[in-house]
Parts: structure tokens; sequence; C-alpha cells
């Protein structure tokens, strides 16, 4: 259902600068022309191969003369078949690229039409029940979402992100200091369709191991806690080749060779389960570490200006040497121990080298040079796909806007204000004005008008512009807010709470945060969006009842919107002084189908006039 506040209907949105379309079109085509060049070198591999099998059977029948020539055609036909492994290799990486590419932009275009049910599904955190608007605003859960309506976004890194600053307000510095972010990124097409492809490749399920790798990088060294262990790396070697020179020129018996065995059986098993365990937490897959490594040097390679996205970038750069390289060198590490998956190969190298105890070095070497700064890397990755992500939105939807953050200002205002969740062609825009204190908004109308959504715009609006994204409006100006709501009440089995029950503890929590901003002091202020408060009881004691919720909150200065079926509720000779009322209208014609109820979702001031609901009993068949 649209909704707004004003008195005109906006002109149809304009179609968002980004051809998206023409930009998905050419990457798909790219994609189909790698996929084709892999396919092609797949084919190569296998006539190559079939061709080094015929050498080498005509080797084995061949004189020894012969023997060497095909000795030496079979080599050339190896690394004619690595090559071309190789580029192949290369050619699907290409075609995974674009085909990321072209994925952002028609989950952009799906995003902008709210197609919800096209869009991938973004890992939602738990939210407590008691957050004061989480629930009934939809900011993180749900299938239409603030959180899904943001991305793309990074499931190890942005969508966190993205998601704690929804459901923590900033301080107006911070939240300054990522609007001019937020207005350069938007310019920005090409840095933000790459860093949220390389977000779509390394999102597949790596949340846990990169949280896992986060705790292990910084932590104490397993290897450097045993210094007789961390010495046998290069003893056991050492014995292996006293033992052999001794056996080769004679001091020793070929049977000396079971010693070198024996240590170096003994050496691996006692190293081993550790180094399984530690190379686990290390390493969330080389693919992945690849596509991290390319995430951060592209956020350090960009020209940016804005001073919040400088220090993002003096984040992924330590001591001159950038994280993408230090992360390069890890891969090298890892790519080492990656041996482990050849059993009957790994056991050998490591019995003789200990190889497990070498990598094992390698690592604990990283972490003390690194590891500790590893977090940092990801929390500034984290910020710059959020923030890329509310570039995108500004970019995506030309007649959106950056909200005015005033310290002093005590109303929230909006010039055509619409709901982020709803399509741009079925959004009603409209200006809308919440404060001072001392006052509030009564918003009454019939069912369906538009009542809910209004509040529901005010609240999700207000949740995008104090986390540092753009709103759906031509222009929004607010102070610092507290917000806090009380819409999608439910009662509760298991605690044993009644609906009116349930609803009254969500009302007293608003109340209490009111009076607690009213008496620190700091110039915090509560908004407040009650909707159809207290149903659960009769309407006698609900009048009394939402009076009393109403007083408290005036003299706490919080500002607020209130709706209403009930015109009486605020017929009082204080809350009359305090109301600023406007209503939805609805219009009922006679079709040649039957009755028909419109709305025009368009806020008029003073209460309103007329309900429907009977006339909505009448259209169902039940008058």
């Amino acid at each position: 259902m649209p909704a707004g506040s004003a008195t005109d209907n906006p002109a149809p949105e304009a179609a968002p600068p980004p051809d998206l379309a023409r930009r998905a079109a050419a990457e798909s085509a790219l994609a189909a022309a790698e996929s084709g060049r892999a396919d092609r070198w797949s084919w190569l591999r296998v006539v190559i191969f079939l061709g080094g099998v015929v050498l080498a059977v005509m080797g084995l029948a061949a004189t020894d003369a012969g023997a060497s020539v095909f000795a030496v055609a079979l080599a050339m036909i190896a690394i004619l078949f690595t090559a071309a492994a190789r580029a192949q290799r290369r050619a699907e990486r290409r075609a995974a690229w674009h085909r990321a590419i072209a994925a952002v932009c028609v989950e952009a275009m799906d995003r902008r039409a709210r197609a919800w049910s096209k869009l991938p599904a973004t890992a939602a955190p738990a939210v407590p029940a008691t957050h004061p608007y989480a629930a009934d605003l939809g900011v993180v859960a749900g299938r239409a979402s603030l959180l899904r309506l943001l991305g793309p976004l990074g499931t190890a890194t942005g969508a966190p992100t993205a998601a704690r600053w929804l459901l923590e307000p900033a301080s107006i510095p911070t939240l300054k200091a990522r609007q001019l972010a937020v207005a350069e990124l938007a310019g920005r097409e090409d840095f933000r369709l790459e860093l949220a492809a390389r977000a779509r490749l390394a999102s597949s399920g790596r949340t846990g191991d990169i949280a896992q790798f986060l705790q292990w990088a910084p932590g104490d060294a397993w290897l450097g806690q045993r210094p007789l262990l961390s010495a046998a790396r290069w003893l056991v070697p050492a014995i292996w080749l006293a033992v052999i020179v001794m056996v080769a020129t004679g001091p020793l018996p070929g049977s000396a060779l079971a010693l070198p065995l024996v240590v170096g059986i003994v050496v691996s098993t006692l190293s081993g389960r550790a180094a399984r365990t530690l190379l686990g937490r290390a390493a969330p897959g080389a693919a992945t570490f690849r596509i991290f490594s390319e995430q951060f040097g592209r956020i350090v390679r960009e020209p940016l200006q804005a001073p919040l996205l400088r220090q993002l970038q003096a984040a992924l750069i330590d001591d001159g040497v950038p994280a993408a390289v230090e992360l390069h060198r890890l891969r090298r590490v890892l790519d080492a121990s990656e041996l482990r998956y050849s059993p009957m190969l790994h056991g050998a190298v490591n019995v003789v080298v200990a190889w497990d105890l070498h990598v094992l070095a390698a690592l604990e070497r990283w972490q003390r040079r690194a590891g500790a700064r590893a977090s940092g890397w990801f929390v500034a990755l984290g910020d710059t796909e959020a923030l890329a992500a509310f570039g995108s939105l500004l970019r995506d939807h030309p007649d959106w806007s950056l909200p005015e953050l005033v310290d002093d200002a005590d109303t929230l205002s909006a010039d055509r204000l619409g709901h982020p969740l709803l399509a741009p062609e079925q959004c009603v825009r409209n200006d809308v004005t919440v404060g001072p204190p001392g006052s509030f908004l009564l918003v009454t109308g019939s069912n369906m008008a538009g009542k809910s959504t209004l509040l529901r715009a005010v609240g999700t609006n207000a949740v995008l512009a104090l986390a540092g994204a753009p709103v759906c409006a031509h222009h929004m100006r607010l102070p610092w807010l507290s917000l806090h709501t009380s819409m999608r009440v439910s009662d509760d089995l298991e605690a044993g709470l009644s609906f009116f029950m349930a609803e009254l503890v969500r009302l007293t929590a608003v109340v209490e945060a009111a009076r607690s901003a009213h008496l620190s002091g700091d110039g915090g202020r509560v908004l407040y969006l009650l909707d159809e408060i207290l149903q659960g009881t009769n309407s006698a004691e609900r009048q009394v009842a939402a009076r009393r919720v109403l007083h408290h909150l005036l003299s706490a200065g919080a500002i607020g919107a209130v709706s209403t079926h009930d015109l009486a509720l605020a017929d009082t000779p204080a809350l009359r002084a305090a109301a600023r009322a406007v209503h939805f209208r609805d219009q009922l014609s006679t079709t040649a189908t039957g009755p028909r109820m419109t709305f025009d979702y368009l806020l008029r001031p003073g209460p309103a006039t007329s309900a429907n609901a009977m006339k909505l009993v009448e259209l169902m068949g039940l008058g």
C-alpha cells in the first residue's frame, strides 16, 4: 500500500541514470565468450593428453635412441598440457567475473523495481525482541527489508556492517562523514560494481570461515610455545641427511635408515593434529583469500577524496605494506599447506622434512607480523561495502536525497516523503512534519487508506537517515533522534502476555525512553510512532489509557505521530491543543461490476470526516 503526506501527487519518477540493462547484457556476452574460450582450452587439453598417451605407447616400443626423442616429446606435451590448463582456469575466472558483474546489474534493477522474490537472500542478524523499532519497520528481517534493499553486500563483511548501522544510530558527526562518502561513491559506478561483484564471488557461505580466521590471526603461537618441536623441523631433515650420507659412504648399514624414519613418524604424529586444526582456522579457502586480496587492493587503488574513505584506505596499509600484499603472502603459505590434500605424497614429505612444522612456522611468522591488524582490514572492507551500497541506493533513485542533520533542530520535516520499500511507480510522495516538542501528529482516516504505511514511511526513512544512507524524500531535515515504535505488537503465549499486556509493555518502554532522553540533557530526542495503540481493551478504557501515554510523551519533550480510527482520542483540551490532525480519504464509486472503493493516499489537513468499515463489510458481501 502506498503512503505519504501532502496535497498533490508527485510527477512520475525519472529512470535511473545507470544503463544497467545494457551493462548486464554486455557483461553476459563477455561471460559467454570467456566460457566458450574455456571450453576450447578444455578440448585442447584432451587432445594434448591423448597425444601424450600415443607418444608414450610409441616410446615403449622404440629403440633406446628413439626413446630419448619420445621422452623429449612427452616433456613438451606435459608443458603444453600445463599451459592449456592454466589458460582454461584464467578463462573460467574471467567468465565468473563477468557473470558476477552482470548479476549485480540485474539485482540492482530488481531492487529498484522491488522485485523481492528475485533478490538473493541476505543473512539477517538476530535482533532482540526488545529492539525499539526493528520488528515494526522491517529493518533487517523479512522478505522486504531495508537490508535487502541496500544490497549487494558481502555476506562476511558488508551485510553485518550495514545491519549494525541500521540498528544502531550513529552520532551526527559520524553520519555527516558517511554522507560525504556516500555522495562520492554514488558517482563511482565502476568501483561500486567491482566491489559488489567481488563480494558476490566471496560470499558463498564463508561468513563463519572469515570469523574463524579473524579469531586465529592475532592468537598465540602454538609452535612458538613448543621449542623442542619447533627445533624438530630442522633436526628431522638433518638426521635424514646425515644417516643417508653415512649409509652411502659405508659407516652405517642400510637398516640405519629406520632411525630417521621413526623420528620423522613421531614428529609427524605429534604435529599432525595441531597442523590440521590450525590450518583449518587460518584458511577459509585459497579462492576466497584471492578475492579478498583483490578487494583490498582495489579499494587502495581508487583515487578517493572523502575523509572517511581516505581513512578506510589508510586502514588497509600498515607501515607502507598494503593489506592486499600481506594477504597474498599468507595465501602462498596456505598454498604450500595444501600438500596435505595428497595423503601419500604429504605423508612421505612430512616424515622426511617435517613439512607441517615448516608451514606452521611460516603461519606464525605471519601472525606476528600482520595478524593483529587483520580484523581492522575486514572492518574497513565492511565499512566500504556498506557505504558503496548506500551510494548505489542514491544513484539508482535520482529523486532521493541525503538528509540534512541539524544539531539544534526540534522537528523532523520532509518534502515528498515516500516509503522506501515500495516500488517507485507505486509510491505516493507527500510532505510530512513531525514536531516540535509539545505537539504530535494525529493521523486519522478510514481502513486501508494509508495511516500505518505513513508511520512506517517516517520510521524507515529515519532509520536510513540515522545510518548515513539516502532517504526516500526530495529533502529531509531532522535532529539526532532515538526512534521508538509500537506497531506490530502481538501476544506472547510463552511469556504469558496477552495482546493488551504486550502492547502496554512496549508503550512503557517508549515512555521510559522519552523520559530518559529528557532527563539526560544531552540534546537527544525520542521520535515515537504509535499505530492504533491499545486495541486489546474496550474503547472507554482505551481512550483513557492512550491519553495518559500521550500526556507522558508530551511532557517528556518527545516528538511523534499516532494513527487512530478513534476520532475522540485527542478529545481533551490539552491534547486538542497539542494534536496536529491530518487524515486520509477514500472514495466509493459504482462500476459495472459493482461498488468500488479507491484511495489516493494523500494526507489532508484536519481530522477524518468519514469511516469505511461498513462500506467494506458491504463490499465483501456481508451487508
